[in-house]
């Protein structure tokens, strides 16, 4: 073939590279993605409902090493044993669109999200200049004034960026940038000690954002919370106190609406007057509540959010943007997020262009190259409308009330309190145990129930339930409802499954 090419007239050879025409072969490459596609489509979206399929086809990781055959090779292979890897692929991951994934704080399948990721996978685009994507950025802008005005302010700014712990860290770098502007220039030294709080039950990209930005995680104030897990304001209003006593500079306070765990809301109209009194920069990281505001039944938990300089929001988590679809949203339009962020590269923010420079936004992300995410809840939000969104979150929230009554009526299930979110946590109690007295080795023996059901059904593949241990309590379940291809019958299979594999334990 390379003797072929050098034959043909105006042949080029330049340091043994021939330079003429395309090396790929477009015509193979298109038949190797609609066959690509098609597995795609027969493997994934159209049993994204079925009930009958696996959510994991469990395998050890040195036996999923040997069946998938990881090693990369000098030469390539071909295109059949490439699409029988795609299969494979799909085959051995974890079905997140099943309906009896109930795992994370996402889940479930939107079929105008994946055909807006397909869109924006196929074009490959880089938002960050008008001139390289014009559309996305144009999106961007209508969904972040849309968000906005959820929220409940009147004006704002805001950027999409890679999950909700980035945010966080955006909002906490932010607020210190307000708090002392020339840092951005001057770096850490001289500054006092800046300290910042946030509840015992906030996500714990907190610590990490401290520790990356060189705060310092000593300088994070975790505040007590009640029985449901909710921030005391009496307590930060202390711990306040405290450091300035201590001769520290407070500067940020960071709130949660709806927690990982429990599922709780902090109240925010208490903690912004704290803020209000004592001049402290308030954000809420309501990456996994911040949906509720869409519902106009469910929204008074996040009574107060208005009054929050900033919000995380994550709109992949309970409408099914599909991962990853993250927003900070900032009151300030004054250009905060851009003076905070901004280093005015002359190669791509150059000053004058033959349009509107305001529109080239991406100097206010601390990436260059960065996802067109918004695209996906938009062309969902366009397809669906205000009110299909709604009755997404209040449909969920009904599946949990009705996990929860159903609990109740059932022997051997306990939770662990009401839940006003879509986290239902509770224990599973075998009838070995349920005559046992209470106390320390009843709740060892519990302690290890939930890991052993949650091999069980991996390893069946019937469904994928997360547990953990929280704050002094043993093991127990943490049942997340956010799909809308989740049923009634998915609620009941759940509690006739966990009783069925735990009959012997």
């Amino acid at each position: 073939c390379k003797q072929e090419m050098l034959q043909k007239k105006n042949a080029v050879l330049v340091d043994g590279v021939i330079l003429n025409g395309p090396i790929m072969d477009s015509k193979a490459g298109e038949k190797f993605v609609e066959e690509a596609c098609k597995i795609i489509m027969e493997e994934v979206v159209q049993k994204a409902d079925d009930v009958t399929e696996k959510v994991c086809e469990w395998q050890a990781p040195e036996k999923l090493k040997q069946i998938l055959d990881l090693e990369m090779r000098d030469t390539g292979e071909c295109h059949q044993k490439i699409l029988k890897l795609c299969h494979d692929v799909i085959k051995y991951s974890v079905k997140t669109n099943h309906p009896r994934f109930f795992n994370q704080l996402y889940a479930g399948i939107d079929y105008y999200s994946l055909v807006a990721r397909f869109i924006t996978e196929a074009l490959n685009p880089s938002v960050y200049t008008y001139e390289v994507s014009p559309v996305f950025l144009l999106v961007e802008e209508a969904v972040i004034k849309k968000m906005i005005e959820f929220i409940g302010w009147e004006d704002g700014d805001g950027i999409f960026n890679p999950g909700g712990s980035i945010s966080n860290m955006y909002a906490m770098n932010l607020a210190r940038y307000r708090f002392c502007p020339e840092i951005k220039e001057k770096g850490l030294s001289g500054l006092p000690r800046l300290v910042l709080f946030a509840s015992e039950e906030c996500h714990y990209s907190m610590k990490k954002a401290a520790s990356f930005l060189g705060i310092g995680t000593e300088n994070v104030y975790f505040i007590k919370t009640d029985e449901r897990g909710k921030m005391i304001p009496e307590e930060l209003e202390k711990q306040v106190q405290r450091a300035r006593k201590e001769g520290s500079a407070p500067f940020l306070v960071c709130a949660t609406a709806g927690t990982t765990v429990l599922g709780a809301f902090d109240p925010l109209d208490k903690i912004a007057d704290i803020c209000e009194k004592h001049g402290l920069w308030l954000h809420v990281d309501a990456s996994w509540g911040g949906s509720a505001l869409i519902s106009r039944k469910h929204r008074r938990l996040l009574h107060g959010i208005h009054r929050a300089d900033s919000v995380a929001w994550n709109p992949h988590k309970m409408l099914l943007a599909g991962i990853q679809c993250c927003a900070l949203l900032v009151k300030d339009n004054s250009g905060l997020l851009k003076k905070c962020y901004s280093a005015e590269a002359a190669y791509l923010f150059q000053q004058d262009k033959f349009y509107d420079v305001s529109y080239d936004t991406g100097d206010k992300s601390i990436q260059c190259s960065r996802r067109p995410d918004a695209f996906k809840f938009w062309l969902m939000w366009k397809a669906l409308g205000t009110t299909g969104l709604e009755e997404r979150v209040n449909r969920a929230l009904a599946l949990a009330r009705y996990l929860v009554e159903e609990i109740k009526k059932r022997e051997g299930f306990q939770l662990l309190l009401e839940p006003e979110y879509a986290n239902v946590c509770f224990w599973y109690i075998p009838p070995s145990l349920r005559k046992m007295e209470d106390g320390p080795e009843f709740w060892q023996k519990l302690h290890q129930v939930a890991p052993v059901i949650k091999e069980r059904m991996m390893k069946k593949g019937s469904m994928m339930l997360g547990y953990q241990p929280h704050r002094g309590k043993v093991n127990f379940f943490r049942q997340v409802v956010i799909s809308p291809q989740v049923s009634r019958e998915d609620m009941d299979f759940l509690l006739d499954e966990i009783e069925l594999l735990a009959k012997d334990l």
